[in-house]
This record gives structure tokens, C-alpha cells and sequence, in this order.
């Protein structure tokens, strides 16, 4: 996009602005001076609740009737916000209503699995629900206003908040945030049990370097627009209210202060009309990325395109001074204070600023049975079988169970990372789970091990309680009551894996095996020959090579939420067949990372998977290039084949559509559902392709020796990519497509010819 075709965009918003301004919050904008303005963007957090944060804010109360806070956030429950929200209608010289904001990312009471599972499982009517039931909940609390979706692509697991995200992929990741953005918004965000939702981080925070938390990020636009940009774009057309900044910096300038992404990007190409708001204390931070003191970088966020300023209060303190200054006008803070009051306008905050604060609400919508039933099918359904050694699962309801593992009775570990509003003691481990589901089934518990026998650890990973518990007595001990349990059980099921706090924000790790505490016992118990589960849990892809190759199987549950024993159980004894797939891939080691499906071919490249090594190739001289798991890989307790390929056409001209379509048939004993998957090659263009993305997907459902025909369709926008001029747009020439069970699938190959 040229800059007169910009100026046009940001002249159609301008225009738009005027069509579309709120007489009553012009009205009311026309009675503000200019520290209630600045006021208005001023967003503190009190404490005492559900901190996410190194800083909590001081005297908000006296704040709050001085007319210095727009919104609160980490409080929750009718009573107490009632009280902060007469301070703010009472008090103030024009009763203003406050924001509600909270980080409620994968449920709020009701607890779903981690966003990266949510999105194992391909189904986005199910992750709409749990948006939804997490917007009823909030809603029920009090609270208005959600910091989720999370839509950052993440490419490195060494970076623990992939966690809160969908993966690797912009395609997916875009169908998730459309679903997510519109489970907490509904049709109308004046509806009592609807929120404003938040898109965040904008933008390419999943990209830092090294996998290190709040760490540079450095890369051409081509790679932002093509690759990261996406799943916020997609969030912005799908309505989102707010958006969130990241901290790292974008070509240079951190996020909070990027007048290109804030006002060229987001505002001027993708006319998002909400909100924008810092995340915590990134203004601020902008002093330690290099830009000048706490007055200079809040007028360059407020330059940018900011709009509210979380926490750090340079709004508050340096504005008026910057308006002396020249350094920032009353227009710019105006327009930063007329879209928080138009955001508090849509949510009917002025016709009701009590309207969330109905005291029987949260008795009758919080933590219900229904909202209960979702999460355990979540939590099977984002559940990934990685490996099914001789066919040990499902689980006979006949067979004795040693039951072991750090994580097997572990309420603390269950709802993963960045459950801020969950209840640790509502959350049903897997043991809680076997008496639940299965109480018929005669099982054996023991602890086996430690999460990890490394203090430090421990002791870094320990700072909101206590996730991972170090016993007082001897590895060696734990070890032989496993190995006790073991020899009289007919199978072993061990619960393994990270600590929920090992991911999440400030959640990096350089190693991601499964720590050598429990690799012990994993080891000792294979050399029991007894058929053994592995029932993992993690927030982020691991390395488990070792694992892999061992005579075990391996059901990946990530962390599984408020049902995670029920679910999981479900999923162990067939009361659900797993049909979850992986959206981020595994790789072989650290070293290989970034390995993702979407990677480009260099010109020199490696030879075909099975064929010898050839030296002067883009080579590793110890592992193949390929991942250990692929993204989109996942087994099922059942077979399904693929068959006859068809194209609608194998030529179409720019503007048409084309359908994909393959027999899929279940050729096992178990009805089952798979995830069908679709990927395009473009085989020249312009500027280098990818070796293959994904442009489609479908989850069918199909009894044992059903067959159906599946139809993907590919939209004329799917072939089109960002050129070198930034102008997206396909080019003619050969396509080529994939559709099957993973990315590395190429079986079903099909080629299309796209015409000028």
C-alpha cells in the first residue's frame, strides 16, 4: 500500500469519525476540562486481588473521586466494584462510570485449558463457547472489560506465553481469534453478560528473541504482514474493542510508542475504530528501551495513537506539562479520551453504571454444572495423542492402574498458566478424576518423583504459590513406592510433565525436556516392562525425543482446566476418542528452533525426507531438519484413510474459488473424529514462498467404516500473499495442494493453475 493510498484510508476513517460520532459523548466531552480528560486514560490496578504485575497502583481511591482514573482492573465481585464505582458516579464533578478490565484468558471461574490446547482441538464453535461462558462469568463478577485474546503467532517454545496463544500458524490463529473475539462480544455489547474484549499484543511479541520474555523482536515487513500480522487483523474485522501493545519494540520503537503501528497500521489501513491501550507499565519501559524520560515517552505513546496507559501513570503525571509544552496538543488527548467514553457508551455504562453489579448473578452463573460440562469436554478435546504403543489406550475398566506421577493429585498445576481468576480448590486432579469416572477401576497412587529436584527452580517457578512442592523425603524413596505400585498394576499411568508456572509470562526456558526428576522415573517404569501411559501435561511444545523412542505411549493434556481429572479420564478410558491435533510443531532439540510447517526453502535444500545426507545442504549434521511432531499431527484411538482427491477445476482466473474434496473414511473399530487439513504450495511467485501453508480445515465425525466426501473451499483471498510492494494480491501461475492428516502429509497431492 503506497502512502496516497494510506492517506485515503486515513482520510475514509476521518470521514467515517465524523458520520459515526455519539452526540452524548460529544456533549459530554464539550463539559471536560482537560485534567478530567487525562483522567479518563489513566488505568490503575489496587491490589488485593488478581495481580499481574511487578507495580500496584497507590491512593486509587483518592484518585478515583479526583477524577484522575478511567478504569480499575484486579478486582472482582459485585460489592467491591459497586463501592469504586460510586466513588466514580458520586464523587466526581461529572460521575464519569469506570472500566472493569481483568485477564480472563482461558475462563474466568470455569477454567478451560490453556489457549494453546483450546486450539489443539480445531473446533471453533467449542472455543467461541468458552469465550462466551468466560464473558457470562466475568460479566456475573462485575467486571466489563477482558485483556484476552492473546492472537500472537509464537514460533519458539522456549518463550513460555505460547502457552496463551493458537500456535505457529496465521491461518489458524486468525480463526481463533475471529471465534474468541466474538464469544466475549456477542452481537451486542450492551447485553448484560457480554465484555469488551482486547486483541493483544499487538504486534509480533511472540517473536522475541532467543524465546526471552519482553526481548527485542527484529523483522521485515514482509514477514510481519505475510506471517504475524494476520490473527490481529483478523481480530480487528471481527470487531475487537481494544487493543493491547506489546513490549517489545517494532522496527526499532517499542510498540507503546509506535506511531506506525498504532496510527498508520492499525487505525489507517485496518480502520479498527476502538481503543488502545498499554500494557502493563510498557510506557514507562519505553524509558529502558533507550527513548527518554517518563514526560517524553508518555507524549510519544500519546503521539502515537494511545490511548489509555495502564498502571504507570505517565498520562497522568506528564501530560499537562506536555501540553505546555507543545509537546502534545488538547486534540490528541481529546481523541484519546473520546474513544474510552465511547467504548463506556457501548457497554451502556452511562444509561446504567450499576448494570454488572447484580448480586445474585454470580450464585446462579458462576462455576454452574453446564459451564462445568464445557470444560471437561475442553479438556478432553484439546488433548493430543502423540504415541499409542501396542494399542494400550483406551484403557480396559478391567486392568489394575498404578497411578504415579508429580502431577497426578496436584490441584495447583491443573488450571495452567494464567488463571488469575480461577479457583485452585475447584480443580479436579486426574486421581480425583479415576474416583469420578472410573470408580469401578482398582488403582494404586504414588508420587514417584518431584516436579524437579532443582531448588532454584523451584524457587523461580514458586512466585504466585506453591506449583511445584519439593517431598521431604528422598527422590529414591518416591521412586521405589512407584516401582511398588507398578509391579502389582497391570498398566502404569504417569502423570508428568511441566509445572504450570514452568510457561506463562516470564515463563522462558532454555530446556524443554521433561525434567530429569521424572525422566528417572519414566525410565524405571518402562524397565518394569509393564505397558506404561504417559499422561503429559505442559504449557508449550517440549522435546521429547528420548520419550518418543521408548516403549510407551503419550497423551498430551497441556494443563487442563477446572476439569482436567474428568477430562483426561475420559480420554484414557474412550469415553471420548482424541481427535486433538498439534498447533505448534515439536522439535527434535533446542537447537532446531524455530521449526514451524510455513518454513521457506533455501536454495540449497535438504534432501527428501528417508533420501542419505548430502553435505553442502541446509543440513544439521546430528538431526534432520524435519520436527519430531509436525504441526497438525494427532492420532486417534481409530484409523482414517484418505482417497480420491478432486479439484473443482484445475484452472481458474483471479476472482474464482476453488473446491478441494477427498473421501475420508474410518477404517478402525471406534467412531472417531479428524481434523482434515489443507494446505497450499505456490510454486513461483515474486518473493519466496513458503514450502506450504495451511489455507483450510474441517473436523468430521465419522462411525466406524463410515466414509464421506470432504469439500474445502479456497477463496479467492487464500491465494493471495503481500508482495514486495505490500499490496496483497495473487499471482498467476502453478498452486499445488496438500490435504491430510498433518503438514508433512503429502500423499493427496493436487495442482491447480491460476490465470491472469
Amino acid at each position: 500500500m503506497n502512502y496516497a493510498t494510506l492517506f485515503l484510508f486515513v482520510l475514509a476513517a476521518s470521514l467515517l469519525r465524523a458520520q459515526q460520532s455519539i452526540p452524548e459523548v460529544e456533549e459530554l466531552l464539550s463539559r471536560m476540562t482537560i485534567e478530567e480528560k487525562i483522567g479518563q486514560l489513566n488505568l490503575l490496578t489496587p491490589g488485593g486481588g488478581a495481580v499481574t504485575g511487578a507495580v500496584v497502583s497507590s491512593d486509587v481511591e483518592a484518585k478515583i473521586k479526583a477524577g484522575q482514573v478511567g478504569g480499575l482492573f484486579g478486582l472482582a465481585g459485585p460489592d467491591r466494584i459497586r463501592t469504586a464505582q460510586e466513588y466514580a458516579i458520586n464523587e466526581t464533578r461529572l460521575g464519569i462510570p469506570l472500566f472493569i478490565g481483568s485477564d480472563v484468558i482461558h475462563g474466568y471461574k470455569t477454567t478451560f485449558p490453556i489457549p494453546l490446547g483450546l486450539s489443539s482441538s480445531w473446533d471453533m464453535a467449542l472455543i467461541e463457547r468458552t469465550a462466551q461462558i468466560a464473558a457470562t462469568e466475568a460479566t456475573a463478577d462485575g467486571i466489563n472489560w477482558n485483556f484476552s485474546p492473546m492472537v500472537d503467532i509464537a514460533r519458539d517454545p522456549r518463550w513460555g506465553r505460547i502457552a496463551e496463544g493458537a500456535g505457529e500458524d496465521p491461518y489458524l490463529g486468525s480463526a481463533v481469534a475471529r471465534a474468541m473475539v466474538r464469544g466475549y462480544q456477542g452481537d451486542d455489547l450492551g447485553a448484560d453478560s457480554t465484555m469488551l474484549a482486547t486483541v493483544k499484543h499487538l504486534a509480533l511479541y511472540g517473536a522475541a528473541e532467543g524465546g526471552r520474555d519482553y526481548a527485542t523482536v527484529d523483522m521485515s515487513r514482509l514477514k510481519m504482514y505475510n506471517q504475524y500480522l494476520p490473527p490481529y487483523h483478523a481480530a480487528v474485522e471481527a470487531g475487537v474493542a481494544s487493543a493491547m501493545t506489546s513490549f517489545n519494540d517494532v522496527e526499532g520503537v517499542p510498540a507503546s510508542g509506535n506511531k506506525w503501528l498504532l496510527t498508520d497500521l492499525l487505525r489507517g489501513q485496518w480502520g479498527f475504530q476502538g481503543f488502545v491501550v498499554s500494557d502493563y507499565t510498557s510506557i514507562n519501559e519505553m524509558t529502558n528501551h533507550g527513548l527518554g524520560d517518563l514526560q517524553a515517552v508518555s507524549a510519544l505513546a500519546l503521539t502515537a495513537g494511545m490511548d489509555m496507559d495502564m498502571v504507570g501513570e505517565g498520562f497522568l503525571t506528564t501530560l499537562p506539562e506536555s501540553l505546555e509544552e507543545g509537546k502534545v496538543t488538547e486534540e490528541q488527548i481529546t481523541t484519546a479520551c473520546r474513544r474510552i467514553l465511547e467504548a463506556k457508551h457501548k457497554l451502556g455504562l452511562f444509561d446504567d453504571p450499576y448494570r454488572y453489579l447484580d448480586t445474585l448473578r454470580p450464585a446462579r452463573d458462576i462455576l454452574t454444572d453446564a459451564h462445568r460440562a464445557v470444560a471437561r469436554r475442553a479438556a478432553a478435546s484439546a488433548a493430543v495423542l502423540l504415541k499409542n504403543d501396542s494399542g494400550t489406550l483406551p484403557l480396559s475398566r478391567d486392568a489394575r492402574i498404578a497411578l504415579v506421577g508429580p502431577l497426578a493429585d496436584s490441584q495447583n498445576n491443573m488450571l495452567g498458566t494464567w488463571a488469575p481468576t480461577g479457583e485452585l480448590s475447584e480443580a479436579i486432579t486426574i486421581q480425583a478424576g479415576f474416583d469420578e469416572v472410573v470408580p469401578e477401576v482398582t488403582y494404586t497412587y504414588a508420587v514417584g518423583a518431584n516436579i524437579t529436584d532443582d531448588t532454584t527452580l523451584a524457587n523461580n517457578t514458586n512466585v504466585f504459590g506453591p506449583r511445584v512442592v519439593i517431598d521431604e523425603r528422598n527422590p529414591d524413596t518416591l521412586l521405589e513406592e512407584a516401582l511398588a505400585a507398578a509391579r502389582q498394576a497391570d498398566v502404569v499411568v504417569a502423570v508428568v510433565g511441566e509445572a504450570s508456572e514452568f510457561s506463562g509470562e516470564a515463563g522462558s526456558r532454555t530446556e524443554l525436556t521433561i525434567p530429569e526428576s521424572q525422566k528417572k522415573l519414566i525410565r524405571a517404569l518402562v524397565a518394569t516392562g509393564k505397558p506404561v501411559v504417559l499422561v503429559l501435561m505442559s504449557g508449550r511444545p517440549l522435546v521429547i525425543t528420548e520419550e518418543m523412542d521408548l516403549p510407551l505411549s503419550i497423551l498430551q493434556v497441556w494443563h487442563p482446566g477446572v476439569e482436567a481429572g474428568n477430562g483426561v479420564v475420559d480420554v484414557l478410558y474412550g469415553n471420548y476418542n482424541p481427535a486433538g491435533h498439534l498447533t505448534a510443531s515439536w522439535p527434535r532439540s533446542v537447537g532446531q528452533i524455530p521449526v514451524y510447517h510455513s518454513m521457506k526453502r533455501s536454495g540449497r535444500p535438504a534432501p527428501n525426507k528417508g533420501a542419505p545426507f548430502q553435505k553442502f545442504q541446509s543440513n544439521y549434521l546430528d538431526v534432520p531438519n524435519t520436527p519430531l511432531l509436525p504441526f497438525g499431527y494427532g492420532l486417534s484411538y481409530t484409523t482414517f484413510t484418505y482417497t480420491n482427491p478432486q479439484l473443482g477445476s484445475e484452472q481458474i482466473r483471479m476472482g474464482d474459488s476453488v473446491q478441494v474434496s477427498i473421501e475420508v473414511t474410518n477404517t478402525g473399530q471406534l467412531a472417531g473424529e479428524e481434523v482434515v487439513q489443507l494446505y497450499l504450495r505456490d510454486v513461483v511467485r515474486s518473493v519466496t514462498p513458503p514450502d506450504k501453508t495451511l489455507k483450510g480445515f474441517t473436523k468430521v465425525m465419522l462411525a466406524p467404516g463410515e466414509s464421506r466426501r470432504v469439500t474445502i473451499t479456497l477463496a479467492p483471498d487464500d491465494l493471495k500473499f503481500y508482495n514486495a510492494a505490500l499490496d496483497f494480491a495473487a499471482e498467476p501461475g502453478t498452486f499445488e495442494v496438500f490435504i491430510g492428516e498433518n503438514a508433512e502429509d503429502e500423499q493427496n497431492m493436487l495442482s491447480f493453475e491460476l490465470l491472469p
